[in-house]
């Protein structure tokens, strides 16, 4: 099983209206120096998985926060919304051999900081539930 910031990646490739392409302007795990407009996920704590009788039946609970850093702030703040927009609410998909019973925004799109570059960052947390 895949991390969640790598199957969300895999989703975000494949909303061609958002343009994001793994490795060119959409990353898992540590952002590049550049490009200066890139998205980058990364996977943190969530909820404590699912302890039932049942044992083939597992669910887990992560969090995946995607960080969007654009040179301009509004198409940053547009990029960010549109990510939120696109998988908020997604729900019984299959990536990667992983079920993802649905996924939602918990909380942005929000602005952060500027960084060295004077480019803006935006975050939007996900919350999931997969099994």
């Amino acid at each position: 099983m895949n991390t969640p910031a790598v199957d969300i990646t895999d989703i975000l490739e494949s909303i061609s209206s958002l343009g994001l392409v793994v490795g060119t302007n959409l990353f898992v795990g540590k952002e590049p120096s550049k490009p200066d407009d890139c998205v980058t996920l990364y996977d943190y704590g969530g909820r404590p998985p699912q302890l039932t009788f049942n044992k083939t039946e597992k669910y887990e609970y992560p969090s995946v926060q995607v960080r969007v850093r654009d040179s301009d702030y509004r198409s940053g703040w547009a990029m960010a919304q549109d990510i939120a927009d696109s998988l908020h609410g997604l729900s019984n998909e299959v990536w990667n051999g992983t079920l993802y019973t649905v996924i939602y925004v918990s909380s942005g799109p929000a602005f952060m900081t500027w960084d060295g570059n004077s480019c803006a960052i935006f975050v939007v947390n996900l919350s999931v539930q997969r099994r």
